[in-house]
């Protein structure tokens, strides 16, 4: 297999993750580079536990969580006690032979 095809078939590395007791042991280094912008991921016993990031960026998705949907916007507009009349114009059809 030629590099250009082995480097088409690399995929993205997972988030790597600490395990508790290193995070333990490390945890300035973890929250220097969560503030840096880099999420960090803790395991217990091999499965995803929790993820550190930084306050802006979970902020930032709380926000996101709690904003009104388009429908809720829509509703409370003015224009949402607008009457529209459902009037159409007839144009006309040309007959086509089959």
């Amino acid at each position: 297999m030629t590099k250009s095809r082995q480097a088409r078939q690399i995929e993205p590395a997972p988030t790597p993750g600490w395990k508790l007791g290193e995070a333990k042991a490390r945890f300035s280094e973890i929250v220097r580079l969560a503030t840096a912008g880099e999420p960090q991921r803790i395991t217990v016993h091999g499965k995803d536990a929790v993820v550190i990031v930084a306050a802006d960026a979970f902020e930032a998705l709380r926000a996101r969580e709690n904003s009104a949907s388009l429908h809720e916007l829509l509703s409370q507009s003015p224009l949402s006690r607008m009457k529209i009349e459902a009037e159409g114009i007839r144009s006309p059809v040309r007959e086509v032979e089959l």
